[in-house]
């Protein structure tokens, strides 16, 4: 089964019903960000529910482009991306969703060149399950999803730093 999922903008990243924000600093350029983000092996290590991502569309990647990300659960996401410019912002939404319950989900991730080495990557995610929000369970899963979207992002940042020293030192 695969419900389809309503096919939002960058706007949504303003107007969702739940949005997450975190921000990383990264020592590492923001290539090397980029490098990971088109690793589709990558993704397992620091996106915990992300079990496997295939790249639909190959590459180059640009605005329209496609990948479906296996996640826990048997939840696969149909994505394809609504912003992308190299090394600076990448975006993507859900157009089909394995499973009911996902009125609209979307991700951007904002690079910033701080010189130096050294770069901050903003993450946002952003959601609509169709629910009312305010409920007792967005109470409850709200703190824990921020929680874990920091240090997913945290993760992500010690694994682009060892990418990068790595490939620095060879």
């Amino acid at each position: 089964m695969t419900a389809s999922c309503d096919k939002v903008g960058v706007e949504f990243f303003d107007t969702a019903p739940t949005i997450h924000r975190k921000s990383v600093e990264i020592m590492a350029s923001p290539d090397d960000v980029f490098e990971a983000f088109l690793d589709a092996d990558a993704w397992v290590k620091w996106a915990l529910p992300i079990k496997r991502v295939d790249w639909t569309s190959g590459f180059p990647i640009e605005v329209g482009s496609t990948r479906d990300v296996h996640m826990m659960g048997g939840l696969v996401g149909h994505e394809e991306f609504i912003a992308y410019d190299h090394p600076k912002r990448m975006a993507f939404r859900f157009n089909e969703a394995s499973k009911d319950g996902i009125k609209a989900f979307a991700e951007d991730y904002q690079v910033t060149d701080l010189g130096a080495g050294r770069c901050r990557v903003e993450w946002t995610m952003a959601m609509d399950t169709g629910r009312k929000p305010g409920g007792i369970g967005e109470k409850i899963s709200g703190p824990i999803m921020s929680f874990m979207l920091g240090r997913m992002l945290k993760k992500f940042g010690r694994l682009v730093e060892s990418r990068a020293s790595a490939a620095v030192g060879s």
